[in-house]
């Protein structure tokens, strides 16, 4: 793990919810409703590439911290600058891809200590998060994208993960039935964010490797994504409470 105080892992596992909408209305309203029950937000792909980073500046400004997963992956000093650039706006998380390399991933690492100002380095600055195996994926999944059948999933994100360490990453993105064995292999070093996570009974829609918010913090979770199960329900707030009691009876 980096020495840099951007890039330390806490202890506490904490609830972020994904904005996976449309504009700034949809993600406003999700906001509203939630209120002071949550206070972390996840801006993807879909959202970034319809406002910009303006509406990480506009969360933070909101009072609440910013997760960017737009799962960078390109020549480093590209990666670098990116970094550096979502950092300015406040971010407090970022994902690159763990395939990328170390020498990435330390630029990732670099962009993002150094666009790090204001609320964003007060608040311990943005991490940097490796993707490793997408959720949506399974081993066949895998096997048929790289070429190469017999794929142990874990065996993988455990690789991709030591990639992170080297590069000096916060931690990574995996599904919560590998964290044990990268908690295995690293320790505290790196935190774990995993998605896919479900209320026990919710649907699994698209992904396939998913987790009950109880079993991932027993796994070792540091951060946990919550999508539809929580913006989808018809009342969030008590699905946020249902998500605090999960955590509470693991704790």
């Amino acid at each position: 793990m980096s020495s840099d105080s951007s890039q330390t892992v806490g202890t506490t596992v904490t609830p972020i919810v994904a904005l996976d909408v449309s504009d700034r209305v949809a993600a406003k309203s999700i906001v509203t409703r939630l209120g002071s029950s949550c206070g972390f937000y996840k801006v993807g792909l879909e959202l970034f590439a319809a406002e910009g980073p303006d509406i990480v500046s506009w969360l933070r400004d909101a009072g609440k911290l910013v997760f960017v997963d737009l799962k960078l992956h390109d020549i480093p000093n590209t990666v670098r600058s990116a970094a550096r650039a979502v950092a300015r706006h406040g971010a407090s998380l970022l994902t690159v891809h763990a395939c990328g390399g170390s020498e990435m991933l330390r630029a990732a690492v670099e962009g993002a200590t150094e666009g790090a100002t204001g609320a964003a380095a007060a608040a311990g600055g943005c991490g940097i998060l490796g993707i490793t195996i997408l959720t949506s994926m399974d081993s066949a999944g895998v096997g048929q994208s790289w070429g190469r059948s017999g794929i142990d999933v874990t065996a993988e994100v455990v690789r991709l993960a030591g990639l992170v360490n080297g590069g000096g990453g916060a931690g990574i993105v995996c599904s919560g039935h590998e964290a044990a064995a990268v908690r295995a292999t690293f320790g505290e070093a790196l935190g774990l964010l995993i998605p896919g996570i479900r209320l026990p009974g919710g649907d699994a829609h698209d992904q396939r490797r998913i987790m009950t918010p109880k079993a991932a913090a027993e796994a070792g979770a540091r951060w946990l994504i919550l999508g539809r199960a929580v913006t989808g329900a018809t009342d969030p707030m008590a699905a946020m409470e249902l998500v605090a009691a999960s955590l509470a009876a693991a704790a």
